[in-house]
Protein backbone atom coordinates (compact mmCIF):
# COMPACT_ATOMS: atom_id res chain seq x y z
CA UNK A 1 0.00 0.00 0.00
CA UNK A 2 3.38 2.40 0.47
CA UNK A 3 4.07 2.02 -3.12
CA UNK A 4 1.93 3.91 -5.12
CA UNK A 5 2.90 6.73 -2.81
CA UNK A 6 6.38 7.74 -4.25
CA UNK A 7 5.33 7.27 -7.60
CA UNK A 8 2.50 9.67 -7.39
CA UNK A 9 4.58 12.30 -5.60
CA UNK A 10 7.26 11.63 -8.33
CA UNK A 11 4.37 12.54 -11.27
CA UNK A 12 2.96 15.43 -9.41
CA UNK A 13 6.50 16.63 -9.01
CA UNK A 14 7.46 15.94 -12.30
CA UNK A 15 4.36 17.69 -13.75
CA UNK A 16 4.62 20.47 -11.50
CA UNK A 17 8.48 21.11 -12.96
CA UNK A 18 7.29 20.53 -16.30
CA UNK A 19 4.73 23.29 -16.31
CA UNK A 20 7.67 25.51 -14.25
CA UNK A 21 9.77 24.72 -17.51
CA UNK A 22 7.20 25.37 -20.00
CA UNK A 23 6.21 29.20 -17.87
CA UNK A 24 10.50 29.57 -17.87
CA UNK A 25 10.42 29.17 -21.86
CA UNK A 26 7.60 31.14 -22.70
CA UNK A 27 8.79 33.81 -20.34
CA UNK A 28 11.87 33.38 -22.29
CA UNK A 29 10.69 33.45 -25.53
CA UNK A 30 8.57 36.78 -25.11
CA UNK A 31 11.79 38.24 -23.57
CA UNK A 32 13.68 37.29 -26.78
CA UNK A 33 10.46 38.20 -29.20
CA UNK A 34 11.69 41.48 -28.68
CA UNK A 35 15.00 41.72 -29.39
CA UNK A 36 14.33 41.89 -32.90
CA UNK A 37 12.37 44.50 -32.74
CA UNK A 38 14.68 46.59 -30.49
CA UNK A 39 17.46 45.41 -33.22
CA UNK A 40 15.35 47.32 -35.94
CA UNK A 41 14.75 50.43 -34.20
CA UNK A 42 18.02 51.91 -35.29
CA UNK A 43 17.30 51.30 -38.91
CA UNK A 44 13.82 52.30 -38.30
CA UNK A 45 15.31 55.46 -36.93
CA UNK A 46 17.42 56.39 -39.75
CA UNK A 47 15.07 55.35 -42.31
CA UNK A 48 12.23 58.18 -40.97
CA UNK A 49 14.96 61.26 -40.27
CA UNK A 50 16.55 60.22 -43.85
CA UNK A 51 13.19 59.96 -46.19
CA UNK A 52 10.44 60.66 -43.64
CA UNK A 53 11.17 63.93 -43.85
CA UNK A 54 11.70 64.77 -47.02
CA UNK A 55 8.21 63.47 -47.51
CA UNK A 56 6.99 65.39 -44.76
CA UNK A 57 8.16 68.46 -46.12
CA UNK A 58 7.22 67.62 -49.78
CA UNK A 59 3.60 67.15 -48.70
CA UNK A 60 3.75 70.54 -47.02
CA UNK A 61 5.39 72.29 -49.65
CA UNK A 62 2.89 71.07 -52.45
CA UNK A 63 -0.16 73.18 -50.44
CA UNK A 64 1.74 76.33 -50.11
CA UNK A 65 2.78 79.46 -52.92
CA UNK A 66 6.49 78.72 -52.81
CA UNK A 67 8.17 80.60 -55.21
CA UNK A 68 11.68 82.74 -55.27
CA UNK A 69 10.82 85.05 -52.51
CA UNK A 70 10.17 82.22 -49.96
CA UNK A 71 13.48 80.09 -51.02
CA UNK A 72 15.16 83.32 -50.65
CA UNK A 73 13.55 83.67 -47.59
CA UNK A 74 11.86 87.51 -48.28
CA UNK A 75 8.94 86.00 -47.94
CA UNK A 76 6.81 83.54 -45.60
CA UNK A 77 5.10 80.61 -47.73
CA UNK A 78 1.15 80.95 -48.38
CA UNK A 79 -0.87 78.47 -47.71
CA UNK A 80 -3.55 78.07 -50.87
CA UNK A 81 -4.64 74.66 -50.25
CA UNK A 82 -4.84 72.18 -53.34
CA UNK A 83 -4.19 75.31 -56.01
CA UNK A 84 -1.25 73.10 -56.85
CA UNK A 85 -2.55 70.13 -57.52
CA UNK A 86 -5.48 71.25 -59.67
CA UNK A 87 -2.99 73.14 -61.68
CA UNK A 88 -1.30 70.55 -62.32
CA UNK A 89 -4.59 67.89 -62.61
CA UNK A 90 -5.70 70.83 -65.03
CA UNK A 91 -2.34 70.95 -67.31
CA UNK A 92 -2.56 68.93 -70.74
CA UNK A 93 1.41 69.15 -71.25
CA UNK A 94 1.59 66.88 -67.34
CA UNK A 95 -0.44 64.48 -68.23
CA UNK A 96 1.19 64.09 -71.53
CA UNK A 97 4.34 63.52 -69.62
CA UNK A 98 2.66 61.24 -67.31
CA UNK A 99 1.61 58.86 -69.97
CA UNK A 100 4.81 59.14 -72.16
CA UNK A 101 6.98 58.49 -68.45
CA UNK A 102 4.38 55.27 -67.69
CA UNK A 103 4.94 54.04 -71.46
CA UNK A 104 8.30 54.31 -70.91
CA UNK A 105 9.35 53.04 -67.82
CA UNK A 106 7.05 49.72 -68.70
CA UNK A 107 8.63 49.08 -71.68
CA UNK A 108 12.21 49.43 -70.83
CA UNK A 109 12.00 47.64 -67.77
CA UNK A 110 10.29 44.41 -69.25
CA UNK A 111 13.30 44.72 -71.81
CA UNK A 112 15.35 45.18 -69.40
CA UNK A 113 14.42 42.08 -67.23
CA UNK A 114 14.31 39.89 -70.50
CA UNK A 115 17.67 40.50 -71.54
CA UNK A 116 19.08 40.40 -68.23
CA UNK A 117 17.21 36.64 -67.56
CA UNK A 118 18.67 35.60 -70.98
CA UNK A 119 22.38 36.70 -70.08
CA UNK A 120 21.68 34.81 -67.02
CA UNK A 121 20.44 31.99 -68.54
CA UNK A 122 23.44 32.17 -70.74
CA UNK A 123 26.08 32.60 -68.22
CA UNK A 124 24.51 29.11 -66.93
CA UNK A 125 24.90 27.22 -69.80
CA UNK A 126 28.55 28.66 -71.30
CA UNK A 127 32.34 27.50 -70.35
CA UNK A 128 33.63 29.24 -67.18
CA UNK A 129 36.11 31.08 -69.29
CA UNK A 130 33.38 32.49 -71.66
CA UNK A 131 31.01 32.91 -68.17
CA UNK A 132 34.26 35.37 -66.51
CA UNK A 133 34.40 37.30 -69.61
CA UNK A 134 31.18 38.38 -69.63
CA UNK A 135 30.62 38.79 -66.01
CA UNK A 136 33.45 41.28 -66.31
CA UNK A 137 32.01 42.63 -69.39
CA UNK A 138 28.81 43.34 -67.13
CA UNK A 139 30.34 44.56 -64.30
CA UNK A 140 32.51 47.29 -66.44
CA UNK A 141 28.93 48.61 -67.65
CA UNK A 142 27.46 48.88 -64.55
CA UNK A 143 30.67 50.67 -62.81
CA UNK A 144 31.01 52.98 -65.65
CA UNK A 145 30.05 56.39 -64.16
CA UNK A 146 26.44 57.97 -65.69
CA UNK A 147 28.01 60.87 -67.18
CA UNK A 148 30.85 59.35 -68.85
CA UNK A 149 28.71 56.58 -70.38
CA UNK A 150 26.42 59.32 -71.72
CA UNK A 151 29.53 61.46 -73.32
CA UNK A 152 30.45 57.97 -74.94
CA UNK A 153 26.73 57.25 -75.81
CA UNK A 154 26.18 61.41 -77.21
CA UNK A 155 28.97 60.42 -79.31
CA UNK A 156 28.04 57.43 -81.12
CA UNK A 157 24.47 59.21 -82.01
CA UNK A 158 25.74 62.36 -82.76
CA UNK A 159 24.73 63.39 -86.21
CA UNK A 160 27.86 64.62 -87.89
CA UNK A 161 30.75 62.98 -86.27
CA UNK A 162 28.52 59.93 -85.14
CA UNK A 163 29.53 55.83 -85.29
CA UNK A 164 26.10 54.82 -85.78
CA UNK A 165 25.82 56.63 -88.51
CA UNK A 166 28.90 55.64 -89.93
CA UNK A 167 28.09 52.16 -89.94
CA UNK A 168 24.76 52.30 -91.11
CA UNK A 169 26.16 54.25 -94.15
CA UNK A 170 28.31 51.17 -95.09
CA UNK A 171 25.35 49.05 -95.58
CA UNK A 172 24.20 49.23 -99.01
CA UNK A 173 20.65 51.14 -100.02
CA UNK A 174 21.05 53.38 -96.61
CA UNK A 175 21.79 56.63 -96.48
CA UNK A 176 21.86 58.10 -92.96
CA UNK A 177 23.81 61.01 -93.58
CA UNK A 178 23.36 63.68 -90.73
CA UNK A 179 20.40 61.68 -89.51
CA UNK A 180 19.50 63.53 -86.21
CA UNK A 181 18.93 60.91 -83.30
CA UNK A 182 18.53 62.94 -80.40
CA UNK A 183 16.92 66.14 -81.91
CA UNK A 184 15.04 64.88 -84.40
CA UNK A 185 11.88 63.42 -83.66
CA UNK A 186 10.61 62.62 -79.69
CA UNK A 187 9.62 58.66 -81.11
CA UNK A 188 13.50 58.56 -82.02
CA UNK A 189 14.96 60.63 -79.20
CA UNK A 190 12.88 57.76 -76.58
CA UNK A 191 14.52 54.88 -78.31
CA UNK A 192 17.98 55.93 -78.36
CA UNK A 193 17.11 57.21 -74.61
CA UNK A 194 15.62 53.52 -74.27
CA UNK A 195 18.31 51.64 -74.93
CA UNK A 196 21.00 53.83 -72.81
CA UNK A 197 18.77 53.13 -69.41
CA UNK A 198 18.39 49.17 -70.90
CA UNK A 199 22.10 49.11 -71.21
CA UNK A 200 22.97 50.65 -67.48
CA UNK A 201 20.39 48.29 -65.93
CA UNK A 202 21.04 45.17 -67.73
CA UNK A 203 24.04 43.95 -65.76
CA UNK A 204 22.06 44.52 -62.05
CA UNK A 205 19.29 41.76 -63.49
CA UNK A 206 21.54 39.95 -65.08
CA UNK A 207 23.41 39.53 -61.89
CA UNK A 208 20.64 39.07 -59.79
CA UNK A 209 18.91 36.29 -61.89
CA UNK A 210 22.23 34.25 -62.00
CA UNK A 211 22.51 34.50 -58.29
CA UNK A 212 18.77 32.91 -58.29
CA UNK A 213 19.46 30.32 -60.97
CA UNK A 214 22.54 29.17 -58.90
CA UNK A 215 19.40 27.94 -56.53
CA UNK A 216 17.58 26.01 -58.80
CA UNK A 217 17.98 22.07 -57.88
CA UNK A 218 20.40 20.46 -60.98
CA UNK A 219 18.54 17.15 -59.80
CA UNK A 220 15.17 18.56 -60.59
CA UNK A 221 16.07 20.02 -63.41
CA UNK A 222 17.38 16.41 -63.98
CA UNK A 223 14.62 14.74 -63.74
CA UNK A 224 12.31 16.39 -65.57
CA UNK A 225 14.80 16.08 -68.84
CA UNK A 226 14.54 12.37 -67.83
CA UNK A 227 10.99 12.33 -68.20
CA UNK A 228 10.69 13.94 -71.79
CA UNK A 229 10.37 17.39 -70.73
CA UNK A 230 11.84 20.36 -73.18
CA UNK A 231 14.06 22.85 -72.56
CA UNK A 232 10.87 25.48 -72.54
CA UNK A 233 9.09 23.43 -70.26
CA UNK A 234 11.83 23.17 -67.53
CA UNK A 235 11.97 26.82 -67.91
CA UNK A 236 8.23 27.50 -67.69
CA UNK A 237 7.27 25.22 -65.20
CA UNK A 238 10.56 24.66 -62.70
CA UNK A 239 12.90 27.85 -63.11
CA UNK A 240 11.15 30.57 -63.38
CA UNK A 241 8.83 29.80 -60.66
CA UNK A 242 11.75 29.09 -58.34
CA UNK A 243 13.63 32.53 -58.73
CA UNK A 244 9.98 34.38 -59.26
CA UNK A 245 10.88 36.39 -56.50
CA UNK A 246 13.68 37.43 -57.94
CA UNK A 247 12.21 38.30 -60.93
CA UNK A 248 9.27 40.30 -59.50
CA UNK A 249 12.14 42.24 -57.22
CA UNK A 250 14.13 43.16 -60.43
CA UNK A 251 11.06 44.47 -62.27
CA UNK A 252 10.04 46.17 -59.43
CA UNK A 253 12.78 47.99 -59.17
CA UNK A 254 13.27 48.85 -62.40
CA UNK A 255 9.91 50.25 -62.80
CA UNK A 256 11.00 52.30 -60.15
CA UNK A 257 14.27 53.67 -61.00
CA UNK A 258 12.70 53.77 -65.24
CA UNK A 259 9.85 55.83 -64.31
CA UNK A 260 12.28 58.52 -62.10
CA UNK A 261 15.06 58.58 -64.95
CA UNK A 262 16.93 62.15 -64.89
CA UNK A 263 20.39 62.29 -65.41
CA UNK A 264 20.19 60.21 -69.17
CA UNK A 265 17.38 62.20 -70.31
CA UNK A 266 18.93 65.79 -68.90
CA UNK A 267 22.28 64.87 -70.95
CA UNK A 268 20.44 63.87 -74.26
CA UNK A 269 18.40 67.02 -73.90
CA UNK A 270 21.41 68.89 -73.80
CA UNK A 271 22.88 67.38 -77.15
CA UNK A 272 19.64 67.80 -78.57
CA UNK A 273 16.76 69.67 -78.01
CA UNK A 274 15.12 71.17 -74.83
CA UNK A 275 11.93 71.13 -75.86
CA UNK A 276 8.80 69.43 -73.34
CA UNK A 277 8.23 67.06 -76.17
CA UNK A 278 11.26 65.10 -75.18
CA UNK A 279 10.45 65.39 -71.21
CA UNK A 280 10.22 62.84 -68.68
CA UNK A 281 8.55 62.96 -65.06
CA UNK A 282 12.14 64.01 -63.51
CA UNK A 283 13.14 66.57 -66.42
CA UNK A 284 9.88 67.91 -66.34
CA UNK A 285 8.90 68.32 -62.41
CA UNK A 286 13.03 69.65 -61.94
CA UNK A 287 11.89 71.95 -65.36
CA UNK A 288 8.80 73.21 -63.60
CA UNK A 289 9.84 73.47 -59.27
CA UNK A 290 13.46 74.02 -59.79
CA UNK A 291 14.28 76.21 -62.67
CA UNK A 292 10.84 77.27 -63.02
CA UNK A 293 11.23 78.77 -59.19
CA UNK A 294 7.55 76.96 -58.74
CA UNK A 295 8.47 74.43 -55.52
CA UNK A 296 4.86 74.27 -54.88
CA UNK A 297 3.75 73.03 -57.97
CA UNK A 298 6.79 71.09 -58.28
CA UNK A 299 6.08 69.48 -54.63
CA UNK A 300 2.49 68.46 -55.98
CA UNK A 301 4.51 66.74 -58.87
CA UNK A 302 7.08 64.52 -56.51
CA UNK A 303 3.31 63.53 -54.58
CA UNK A 304 1.82 62.39 -57.82
CA UNK A 305 4.90 60.46 -58.56
CA UNK A 306 5.07 58.88 -55.39
CA UNK A 307 1.68 58.32 -55.70
CA UNK A 308 2.33 56.36 -58.80
CA UNK A 309 5.01 54.47 -57.81
CA UNK A 310 2.69 52.73 -55.50
CA UNK A 311 0.06 51.94 -57.94
CA UNK A 312 3.05 50.46 -59.67
CA UNK A 313 4.47 48.37 -57.33
CA UNK A 314 1.34 47.37 -55.87
CA UNK A 315 1.20 43.90 -57.31
CA UNK A 316 4.22 42.80 -55.81
CA UNK A 317 3.16 44.19 -52.45
CA UNK A 318 0.11 42.50 -52.73
CA UNK A 319 2.24 39.15 -53.10
CA UNK A 320 4.22 39.77 -50.50
CA UNK A 321 1.11 40.72 -47.97
CA UNK A 322 0.02 37.13 -49.24
CA UNK A 323 3.18 35.49 -48.46
CA UNK A 324 3.14 36.67 -45.20
CA UNK A 325 -0.38 35.30 -44.65
CA UNK A 326 0.04 31.95 -45.34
Amino acid sequence: MAVPAPTTLKASGTRGAGRDADTDASVGGRRRSRVPYALLVPAIAILLFGMGYPVVWQVITSFQKYGALQQLGGKAPDFVGLENYIAVATSPTFWEVAIRSVIFCLVTALITVVIGMALALLMTRVPSGVRITLQIALLLAWAMPVVAAMTVWIWLFDRRRGVVNYLLDLIPGVDMNQFNWIGGEPFVFFIVASIIVTWMSVPFVAFSAYAGLTQVSTEMVEASQLDGATGWQRLQYIVLPIIRPVIMIVLLLNLIWDLRVFTQITMLQDAGSNSSDYDLLGTYIYKMGVAGLNFGQGAAMAIFVLALTIVLSWFYIRSLLKEDQV
